[in-house]
């Protein structure tokens, strides 16, 4: 049995005082030295102190903490690594003392169980919807934690070359869901602590993340709450032959289309704008 965390461990804010099916801006913060926009890095418990008191400044009702990045051809990390990353980032949350949700990215379970028993509940953040690691779905249902489940094909390594999708990306992406959704169910995680991430960028070529685009109300009628993470990724840079550090005005136009047609959570790296482009997409919606 897993050991709660106890009252000398000092919770982050729990995850359960927010309606994940709002629209909220979550905030990258990565602990990586190799994440692919060179930005989000953080070396220090200081950078993300600094860091998150910003994001929360500007908007942020969550942030998201990696050790391990999942670009294409990032080198593997072991586990004591990332949990170090991780161990310092959540320390240096607790110590900024603001009012934010805290989101682990990592697809290990043993991340999971330390965090939780260091620091209490969080949402967790799997880019492998629980299929990297077996032990992932268990351990998630059995500590009642928020759970991001994302498609993606194959590893970060091979991702790329697992993009054929006989019947459209969209239908694919729904139909696992679709399927992964009942699994997640039926080992005990509760349905309402269930976000899906259509993975932008994660086995999808440029082509097929505009059209998973259009196909977010498919993925809406599922009745799951969305996780969408576009910023600065390769489907806006490459068609505008551009660099990730030129890409903020086409990441804030894709933003606007994914909440256009409801509301999600959007993983960004810059969240006074996204911020902005969620209070007018809300807008939007009332007009309607």
């Amino acid at each position: 049995m897993l050991s709660s965390c106890t009252a000398a461990c000092a919770m982050m804010l729990n995850p359960t005082t927010l309606n994940l099916r709002d629209s909220h801006v979550m905030a990258i913060v990565n602990l990586t030295p190799d994440s692919f926009y060179s930005t989000s890095r953080h070396a220090s418990s200081v950078e993300v102190h600094r860091s998150v008191e910003r994001a929360v400044a500007d908007g942020a009702t969550i942030v998201d903490l990696g050790g391990y990045s999942t670009r294409p051809g990032a080198a593997e990390v072991s586990l004591e690594e990332e949990w170090r990353r991780v161990d310092m980032g959540l320390g240096a949350v607790r110590d900024a003392g603001v009012d934010v949700v805290v989101s682990v990215d990592t697809f290990r379970s043993e991340v999971v169980k330390r965090a939780y028993e260091s620091y209490g509940a969080f949402i967790v953040n799997d880019i492998s919807a629980g299929e990297a690691d077996e032990a992932m779905v268990g351990v998630v249902a059995q500590l009642g934690l928020p759970y991001v489940a994302m498609h993606m094909r194959g590893t970060p390594a091979t991702m790329q070359s697992l993009t054929d999708y006989p019947e459209g990306v969209t239908k694919g992406v729904v139909d696992y869901f679709t399927q992964r959704t009942q699994e997640l169910e039926t080992a005990g995680i509760a349905r309402q602590n269930i976000i899906l991430d259509p993975g932008f960028g994660f086995a999808k070529s440029v082509e097929q993340n505009y059209a998973l685009m259009q196909g977010l109300d498919a993925l809406r009628a599922l009745g799951y709450p969305l996780l969408v993470g576009v910023s600065r990724k390769s489907m806006v840079y490459r068609p505008l032959g551009i660099t990730p550090e030129e890409s903020l005005p086409g990441s804030l136009a894709l933003a606007w289309e994914a909440l256009r047609g409801g509301d999600a959570i959007v993983r960004v790296h810059d969240v006074a704008a996204t911020h902005q482009v969620v209070k007018l997409a809300k807008q939007y919606r009332l007009t309607l």
